[in-house]
Formats: C-alpha cells, structure tokens, sequence
C-alpha cells in the first residue's frame, strides 16, 4: 500500500511536495494510517484532533491516545473541544451536521492561524460507496452520486482509491495503534447500518465490487463535467447581469426539455430549497416571487430576475444634509457649483433656494407625484412614470426619491423635477451626485 500511495502522491498531489501539511486525526484507524504514510512521505506534518464531547471518558481518551502519538513523534498537535450536542440543538440541526460544521470552521481557523497549506483528511473509497448508497436512498442528483470530492479547495482527501480492507491489512502489518469508536458498533445511525449490513453483502456480488464502484463513480463524475459545461455555455447565452443583479431569459431556456435541470445548477449556490415552486414561477405572471435567506427571484415579463434581499428596511426615511450628504442606502453627495455640467442620470443641478435642508431619501409610495424636468410644469405619478418607462417590479421596488419636504426633487438616477431645476434667476446652483 505504500508504495501505491507514494506513487499516489507523485501523480495526483505532486503540489503537496514542500507544503505544510495539517492532518485531521481521530486516533481510528484510517486516520492513523493517513499519518504513517504521510511520516513515511518525508512531509511537514501537525496533526489536529477534534474532541465532540459525545461519549465521555472515551472522547477524552481518544484526544490524549493522539497528543501522545504527536508528543512521541515530534509533531505539532492541535485539539479543540466542543459542546456538539448543545450547538446541534441551539440550530435545529442533526449531531453529524453540527460536528461537520464545528469542525470544518476550526479546521479552516487553524490553517490560516498556523499557516499550513492544506488540511489532509482521512476519508476512504469505502466512505464514499457508504455516503453513495445514503444520498441514493434518499433521493438526489448527479451531485450527491458523485461522492466525496478528491480535493476542495484546500482540503485534500488522498486515500479515496484505498478500501477499508486494504488500510486494515496496512495497519496490522505496520503494527499500529488506534482507537476503535464505540458507537460505530452501532446501527443507531444510518450509515453504521449500511456499513454493517449492505455493503458486505455488496462486497459479496464480487470480490472486485468496490473497484468496479470506483469505476462508476469515474463515468459519473466525467458525466457531471459535461452537464457541467453544457449548462455554463447556456448560461453565457441566455443570462445577463445588471449590477448585483441577473436576469434570465425564459424563452430560450423552456425550449430546452431539461430546463428544470438548468435551473437548479445556477440558483443551487443562493441557497434556494423550494424548487417546485421555482420551476413553477417559469409559467406564473409577473410579480411573483420566491426567496431564500438572502436571495429573491422575480418572474418579470419573460425573465427570471435573481437579487439580493435589500439590507434597508422599505419604509425608512434617512436624512440628507448639504455637508456630509448620504452614505447608505445609497451614496450620495452634494456641492455648490458655478455652473451647469453634463448632465446624466446619476447627477441632477438644482437651486439651491428652492429647497431645503435636510432632505430626505425614501422608497416611492403608491400615491406620490412629481413633475418631471422638461415637461413644462405637468405633473405625473410617479407610478404612471415607472410604467412609460417599462420598469421591471423589482426595479420599482429598488427606487429611491430624494425629497425636500413632501416634495419630490429627484428620481434618484432617472428623473428630476422641474420645480427645482435651475434658472437664469438662480443666484446658488447645487450639484447632487449618486456614486456607484
């Protein structure tokens, strides 16, 4: 096994040469073999253990077997202890989810803290056929069949070619120590359940069943690339992004069959779990919505709109003075000129006579009114102005009116009002400008 690995190492993680090295061990024993053939590797190595706090004397035990083995053999080592059960019920999640989520972070404090290069784990084929046949039970995609990942970002998994029967043999051979977990004795979980009774029984269909899986898992992950890139280049074709903003064209994408899968590829990462009610808002009417934590996605017209929720409350009201002007919601600023400049939609000029400080920043309401610059004094709702100008409902939802008084003096970077425009009998002229 360890020449395989070494030969391993040479071919696939050949940029590992030279790196420091930081190996997550539980003292069982595939983490304890990953730590021998990485010492017998020549590598720079510290080892980083997590106490769960889960059983006991037993847990504790475990953290020191690991600190001796690091003592005894000269290597750096790192524990942290959690209270995994309390963090599990103070977030409505599962035990394994608040263990995976505790440790990761530390993991990912500890890197940056002690400058390592990458985290080595100790996951094995047979992890990945047991975390397999989990997803498959209980429904999902390519990406959930596809198994634990060789690599993530800086996470490295090198013994995901070696089984459970091969790593024991190696320990035995080596004469190894470790620690055997007493709850993986039970069937509690799902994955001890598997572990103990379906994959033998796979394991006995062929003395070769877990390479031929490997094999599986290789065409399979060789599929995903292709969906992969196929839904990249539509996405290049069809989608269009508008400042922190995307918008999707639907008619080209509901030609496609597959649409539903197109569609969970791009929105999976913006956190979104209501996906029948996505694919039904491809056929809604305009206006409708559904959001994630921090996402919303509006069908407007024959487009898919992805934004980020707003950050300030619809109703507040923010305050604008003529030194110090505004830096949130929106960035703007105010200055006294001598004449008129370009124009353009993100500067407006006023008399500074005809207004009065501070002026207020706002959403639009139903009911405003304004005279719009240039139309010789007729009035407009505001409403009826977003409507001439085709505006989308979520660019309505995102204007903001700088107001003196109850007076609309701009349309922030669309129009002013023609009562504060400046004029040969202007003696102050004011410029307002929206940053970016």
């Amino acid at each position: 096994m360890l020449e395989r690995f070494q030969k391993q190492l040479q071919e696939r993680f050949s940029y590992l040469t030279g790196k420091r090295l930081l190996l997550a061990v539980s003292g069982g024993i595939d983490s304890m073999v990953l730590v021998s053939l990485m010492q017998k590797s020549d590598s720079q190595l510290g080892l980083a253990h997590v106490n769960f706090g889960l059983r006991g004397d037993e847990s504790d035990a475990d953290e020191i077997f690991v600190q001796n083995y690091a003592q005894k053999h000269q290597l750096p080592f790192y524990s942290q202890k959690f209270q995994t059960e309390v963090y599990a019920n103070q977030n409505g999640i599962s035990i394994q989810m608040a263990a995976r989520k505790l440790r990761y972070k530390w993991f990912a404090e500890l890197l940056e803290q002690e400058a390592y290069d990458y985290l080595l784990t100790a996951h094995q084929a047979d992890d990945v056929l047991e975390t397999f046949i989990i997803n498959l039970s209980r429904g999902t995609g390519i990406d959930g069949l596809c198994g634990i990942p060789e690599q993530n970002g800086k996470i490295i998994r090198p013994l995901l070619a070696f089984g459970r029967d091969e790593i024991l043999k190696f320990a035995q051979d080596e004469q190894l120590a470790w620690r055997e977990d007493s709850s993986n004795a039970s069937d509690q979980y799902l994955r001890n359940q598997i572990r103990h009774h379906l994959v033998p029984e796979l394991k006995n269909l062929s003395t070769d069943f877990l390479s031929a899986f490997q094999n599986t898992l290789a065409h399979l992950q060789q599929t995903r690339s292709l969906a992969e890139d196929a839904a990249a280049q539509l996405y290049s074709e069809i989608s269009e992004s508008n400042g922190n903003q995307l918008a999707i064209n639907l008619t080209p994408l509901l030609e496609k069959k597959n649409y539903q899968a197109y569609l969970y590829s791009w929105l999976q990462s913006y956190g979104f779990s209501a996906w029948q009610d996505i694919y039904d808002l491809c056929f809604a009417s305009s206006g409708k919505q559904v959001f994630s934590k921090d996402y919303g996605l509006l069908k407007d017209r024959d487009c898919l709109i992805l934004y980020p929720l707003t950050e300030a409350p619809s109703d507040e009201i923010y305050n604008v003075s003529m030194t110090e002007g505004v830096n949130f919601p929106l960035k703007i600023s105010i200055s006294q000129v001598a004449d008129i400049q370009a124009l353009g939609n993100s500067v407006i000029f006023v008399d500074a006579d005809k207004i009065h400080f501070p002026l207020s920043l706002r959403r639009w309401q139903n009911g405003d009114v304004f005279y719009p610059l240039g139309m010789n004094g007729q009035s407009k709702k505001v409403s009826k102005y977003f409507k001439d100008e085709r505006l989308s409902l979520l660019e309505k939802q995102n204007t903001w009116l700088l107001c003196s008084g109850d007076a609309v003096v701009w349309i922030v970077n669309y129009r002013a009002d023609e009562r504060f425009k400046v004029s040969s009998s202007t003696q102050k002229i004011l410029k307002i400008t929206l940053h970016s």
